[in-house]
């Protein structure tokens, strides 16, 4: 599997700096940001990326969160409170280890919230799982930086590519799966749904989650077509 580790609105440059640190540790080769507001190439972000700072050179930067999840076949999101999320699994890091254990996905995205305020609730609700660390229940909640570090360090296993090209064995079409998300959409456009987006948002995480072989996927873009 690859993972894609994705920082949403961080506004700290010592955080940032310390993120592209403890990401080249754990073998991550590039960072993904959204919207950040502390400037991610600043002196205080390279001075403490030591010798990171080329993650932060060669970062991506996208505008919402929908752009940096595309391609995805899993998007976890991260919480410092365990809390009931509407759309999304709740899962300790433990239940989310064996979640992905038993997932034949090619890639993951990993969400990370802001520093000062963390992840917002319809962010989370656009995520397949929501994972959180346990950790003192009198201050449960995780410097980012360090929270990834526990993240990466525990899902290093899962994230290794089982060959060189990166490729999974019995992956299905991204562009098949694209192709059901659309007709889909086109299904549900004529008719009285009062959030739209929602609902296409959870199809979308249904699918993901469902691990679809390629027989099933193209038993369903039969019956929509």
């Amino acid at each position: 599997m690859m993972l894609k580790v994705i920082v949403v609105g961080p506004k700290y440059q010592l955080n940032v700096g310390y993120i592209a640190r403890i990401a080249k540790n754990m073998g991550v080769n590039r960072l993904y940001f959204v919207k950040p507001r502390a400037d991610i190439h600043g002196k205080k972000a390279i001075m403490y990326s030591k010798h990171a700072h080329d993650l932060l050179s060669n970062a991506v930067v996208y505008n919402s969160i929908d752009e940096a999840v595309s391609g995805s076949d899993v998007v976890i999101g991260t919480t410092g409170i365990s809390r009931v999320i509407r759309f999304a699994k709740m899962l300790s890091l433990e239940e989310t280890l064996r979640f992905l254990k038993g997932k034949k996905a090619r890639s993951i995205a990993l969400l990370l919230g802001r520093d000062d305020t963390g992840l917002r609730r319809e962010e989370l609700e656009r995520c397949d799982i929501v994972t959180h660390i346990g950790s003192s229940g009198g201050y449960p909640v995780l410097n980012i930086s360090h929270a990834l570090a526990i993240l990466l360090y525990a899902m290093a296993p899962a994230s290794k590519r089982p060959e060189k090209d990166g490729a999974v064995r019995g992956a299905i079409n991204k562009r098949e799966l694209l192709l059901l998300q659309s007709l889909f959409e086109k299904m549900i456009s004529g008719k009285r749904i009062r959030q739209r987006r929602m609902v296409s948002n959870v199809f979308a995480k249904t699918i993901r989650r469902a691990g679809l072989t390629e027989p099933e996927l193209h038993v369903l873009l039969t019956a929509f077509k």
